[in-house]
């Protein structure tokens, strides 16, 4: 079966992209290597390196897919303030460009990669997947946006899942908080907290990932959330990295970033039930793995 991931050289796409060529599926990764590497693309998957902004670029890809997992984006709170822009044009814009590709080269389901980001600042938590859509940065309205594309490309006829990842960590990933963190504890250097009220929602990426294949295979109906289901502390978290490091880096209190949510954690009834993925007891079990590959590599 032919699969095209767009993003599938960034954190989570690399390891969805393992995951479909170790099972033989013929698979195309389209990206445009703004936050990856070309060396982080399987070499048993065809890679085209362009744009989600470019229809053309993307009518290409899609040329007799099957499915198509739609990661590509914007994907940070942070880089979303900094260039709203460029967070509209791909976030929106290209997943416009994306259902418009995949209904004209008849690909039988995309799965789009939403974010829990999508909800704002939740009234109460668990967050179940009915509660109300108040993004209140850049990044969660290009999100919801995107998802509002789907559900009328859905409606039409094409089908389309819809996934609301919590925070998603593993080997791999750069630029948001655990990776920071060990690479910050590895060199000894403080922990920087924003805030520290912040209550998160930590998922292993191989969940995600299974989420994924899982929501390519069948019709969801709803959007889901992918998440552990259990909320951790920022100095909870700061707690167990520092731990890991016989230097016990230092945690320093930075002013709260107004931008990003203060606390949220999934509601997973609804990933149990249809995608029949429970959720880890642990979900912060793979940082001793993570410190391990950071020391191996430095």
């Amino acid at each position: 079966m032919r699969v095209v991931v767009t993003g599938g050289a960034g954190f989570i796409g690399k390891h969805l992209v393992a995951a479909l060529v170790a099972r033989g599926d013929d698979v195309v990764v389209l990206d445009n290597l703004r936050r990856a590497r070309r060396e982080a693309v399987h070499p048993g998957a065809t890679f085209i390196e362009g744009d989600i902004r470019d229809p053309e670029t993307v009518a290409r890809a899609f040329d007799g897919a099957a499915r198509v997992f739609h990661l590509a984006a914007q994907s940070n709170v942070m880089g979303a303030l900094s260039d709203a822009r460029y967070s509209f044009t791909t976030n929106v814009v290209g997943t416009f460009h994306v259902l418009e590709a995949a209904t004209a080269a008849g690909v039988e389901r995309v799965v789009f990669s939403s974010s829990r980001e999508v909800y704002g600042e939740p009234g109460a938590v668990p967050v179940c997947e009915d509660a109300p859509l108040l993004a209140k940065n850049p990044y969660g309205a290009s999100k919801l946006a995107g998802e509002a594309y789907c559900r009328t490309w859905h409606c039409a006829g094409t089908g389309v899942n819809i996934l609301r990842f919590a925070n998603v960590y593993g080997p791999g990933d750069t630029g948001r908080v655990i990776p920071l963190w060990i690479e910050r504890a590895a060199a000894g250097l403080p922990l920087e907290v924003f805030g520290g009220e912040q209550v998160i929602d930590f998922v292993p990426v191989k969940l995600a990932v299974r989420a994924l294949l899982g929501a390519a295979e069948r019709d969801l109906g709803e959007p889901v959330n992918i998440g552990s289901g259990q909320g951790t502390t920022l100095l909870g978290l700061a707690a167990r990295v520092r731990a890991l490091y016989p230097r016990c880096p230092s945690v320093e209190i930075r002013p709260a970033r107004s931008a990003e949510v203060v606390r949220f954690v999934a509601d997973v009834g609804r990933m149990r039930e249809v995608l029949g993925i429970e959720p880890p007891d642990d979900p912060l079990a793979g940082l001793a793995d993570l410190a391990a590959k950071q020391a191996n590599a430095a």
